[in-house]
């Protein structure tokens, strides 16, 4: 099996469901669930960090990268998740760079909540629709007025580039990831087995200017 190649990126303080999220629907997906616990998932899932120490997530979770930003192997997914660490990450030029360079290799580039402000940074919104946490619409459209922000939808695809509203969104953009590359049975099957609905509609799940 020609697996796809699927990198998570992480820093300190990121949101921890942002990566672990989509690392769990790439990791759980079967091509043919009859043989679920004799085949492995198509894709490879693995984690990137700047370096290859631990990781502080925002709730404190120590997680170990992979491969670092040097040795991270050629990917067909890149997924740049969120958390209050973005702020930061936001002026790390070495890790701007990364990214930019990185989405113009892959099949698919995409960002659970704030991780979107990266890509903004790193260039790549620039006449693109795209989405946010719903308390980063406003800075996003700040930050990027040349981006198409979307306040009413959960995830948007552009092409390939995939973006997801806040934190468990991006359980939901990674199942529209499946279905782009294996077809929608195979999507819901593995919705399914996480219990977890899948997303028949794009549109934002929480309303965005009333009060929570």
């Amino acid at each position: 099996m020609n697996r796809k190649q699927v990198g998570i990126l992480l820093f300190e303080n990121v949101e921890v469901l942002d990566f672990c999220g989509p690392f769990e629907v790439f990791s759980v997906v079967r091509l043919d669930e009859e043989k679920r616990r004799d085949e492995p998932s198509p894709f490879n899932v693995f984690l990137v960090a700047e370096t290859k120490k631990p990781v502080s997530t925002s709730g404190g979770m120590k997680v170990l990268p992979d491969y670092d930003l040097d040795d991270c192997p050629a990917l067909n997914l890149l997924v740049v998740p969120g958390g209050w660490g973005t702020r930061t990450e936001m002026n790390n030029e070495r890790l701007l760079k990364w990214i930019a360079e990185r989405a113009s290799q892959v099949e698919i580039l995409s960002s659970v909540c704030t991780g979107a402000l990266l890509l903004g940074k790193a260039g790549l919104l620039r006449g693109k629709r795209a989405t946010t946490h719903w308390r980063s619409l406003d800075w996003m459209q700040e930050l990027f007025p040349d981006a198409v922000v979307e306040k009413q939808l959960h995830f948007v695809e552009e092409g390939a580039l995939f973006t997801s509203a806040g934190i468990s969104a991006g359980i939901d953009m990674s199942l529209r990831v499946v279905s782009r590359y294996f077809g929608e049975t195979v999507a819901r099957a593995t919705a399914k087995h996480m219990e977890y609905p899948f997303p028949e509609s794009g549109e934002r799940r929480i309303a965005v200017n009333q009060p929570a």
